[in-house]
């Protein structure tokens, strides 16, 4: 029999008179897109509508559980500023947040379902691949008819399973907020496997005892568990409980007929970071990723996380798949390196710009003040300051620029004469330099360029260099600006 008491306990503990949202990933692997997607939609609901956040970990799937990966969801959600209310680590009201700690309640539940004549015991001989999946005939299972009574007596002795019982005929309706009503006939679902031969639930049968204990309002999850939501909702009403709403995001793809996948190279959150993408350039693209804002913020692309929060509605979310750009994703990104302060710009540069600049006494804030504008994400930093610690081989062919007038003869006679002038600087900024440059080209009578382009060459050995001569000449001091700019002469005197 079931336990009344302990049933009557556990519904005095629910919540209500607020939204709450869940996050229940699987520590399974890495934190992909469509995980972070879902993780952010389901902020933005509770936030949007000062509800309640939950992080929950559903690893009731031990096989294919991936060491570190807990700690992964953690710090994604502490990186992109996605803080849960409730969960493991924080405790809340309907403790515990870990599926496999709640092990004692599913069996409680699958045994409750089963008095209500809604789910049934099968002692049939089946692999637990196949406890998972809906390869299962309803038909050719005499367990689905058996007398309770037997079906008891011999589950005391006897490993069994405990499926739902889906009747035959009729349809089931369900309610999805973007995608409709949306009718299946009854005989097209399967008997699904709630509890498994080891006492653990299955991820369909988890999910509705957890959402509707913890009082979850609304579910966020992908298009692809629209299949499972009929036996969803008839398992809500075996129990005669209320079925939160439903919200299916379509997939995100990585082109019109590919869903992203680690397997074909789709970069994870992670991944995306240690590319040289800032939390707050994914998190807001990512957000428009099957989301589009309404009104007067209709044309409006960026969004700061409390911006998302405010304008978030879930009737913006889109049935259609969203396609990830990785361009579209670099035009974000640019747009949020550039919307730093300095100060902030060069503390998130540094080491990028330390790989390729090992010389402490290269300003690490100078050569940020760079490249600001002259990237669109951090890893594209080291490979422009290869000409830093080390002044790399170059062809005096670099010396002739057309747009500057310079050859190789004009730039020898420029660097001739600008290294006794740079010589004689006594302080050396960028004003001191630039003026003395400024003032050679006016005793020379040329435009400014054809004398900072021959020095600009020769400190650097590079065609293309993040900021002028003037800055990097500053950055690298007197003494080797000068060092460099003898080894240019010598190099055109051959």
């Amino acid at each position: 029999m079931t336990d009344e008491k302990y049933f009557e306990e556990m519904e005095a503990r629910i919540p209500h008179g607020q939204v709450r949202t869940r996050f229940a990933p699987s520590p399974t692997g890495y934190m992909h897109v469509g995980n972070l997607r879902t993780a952010l939609y389901t902020y933005l609901i509770a936030r949007h509508s000062d509800g309640v956040f939950i992080l929950r970990i559903e690893d009731t799937d031990q096989n294919r559980q991936v060491e570190g990966a807990e700690e992964v969801i953690y710090r994604t959600l502490e990186e992109c500023g996605l803080k849960h209310d409730e969960g493991p680590d924080v405790g809340g009201p309907v403790a515990p947040y870990v599926q496999t700690e709640r092990r004692g309640t599913y069996k409680k539940y699958a045994k409750m379902l089963v008095e209500r004549g809604h789910a049934y015991y099968c002692f049939c001989d089946k692999t637990e691949s196949e406890e998972d999946s809906g390869e299962f005939e309803r038909a050719d299972c005499p367990c689905r008819s058996m007398n309770r009574e037997e079906a008891l007596r011999r589950a005391e002795n006897e490993p069994y399973v405990i499926r739902q019982l889906v009747p035959h005929e009729g349809t089931t309706t369900f309610h999805d907020a973007s995608f409709g009503d949306i009718t299946v006939p009854n005989d097209s679902l399967d008997d699904q496997v709630l509890l498994k031969r080891d006492g653990l639930p299955t991820y369909n049968f988890a999910n509705v005892i957890d959402d509707h204990l913890m009082g979850i309002t609304h579910v966020v999850r992908g298009s692809e568990y629209l299949a499972s939501a009929p036996k969803y909702n008839l398992l809500y009403e075996g129990f005669g409980w209320e079925i939160p709403e439903y919200v299916h995001c379509s997939p995100v793809m990585r082109d019109q007929q590919h869903k992203m996948s680690k397997r074909h190279g789709d970069p994870s959150y992670e991944d995306l970071r240690k590319e040289g993408y800032l939390t707050e350039a994914i998190l807001n693209y990512v957000a428009l990723l099957g989301w589009s804002p309404k009104g007067e913020l209709a044309e409006t692309e960026f969004f700061t996380l409390g911006e998302l929060s405010e304008a978030f509605d879930i009737s913006g979310i889109s049935k259609s798949p969203a396609i990830f750009d990785i361009e579209k994703l670099k035009y974000f990104n640019a747009h949020y390196i550039r919307s730093m302060t300095p100060e902030q710009f060069a503390e998130a540069a540094e080491p990028y710009i330390r790989q390729a600049v090992g010389n402490e006494a290269y300003s690490a804030a100078k050569i940020a003040a760079l490249l600001q504008n002259r990237c669109e994400k951090l890893t594209d930093i080291p490979e422009k300051l290869d000409f830093f610690d080390e002044l790399p081989e170059y062809d005096t062919e670099l010396y002739t620029n057309k747009k500057s007038k310079t050859n190789a003869e004009i730039s020898l006679n420029v660097l001739e004469q600008a290294l006794p002038r740079l010589t004689a600087l006594e302080s050396w900024d960028e004003e001191s330099i630039k003026s003395m440059f400024t003032d050679f080209a006016g005793e020379l009578g040329c435009k400014n360029a054809t004398v900072m382009w021959p020095v600009r060459i020769a400190v650097s050995g590079r065609l293309v260099t993040p900021g002028g001569v003037v800055e990097i000449c500053d950055i690298l001091g007197k003494e080797e600006t000068l060092r460099r700019v003898e080894l240019g002469i010598d190099k055109l005197r051959g």
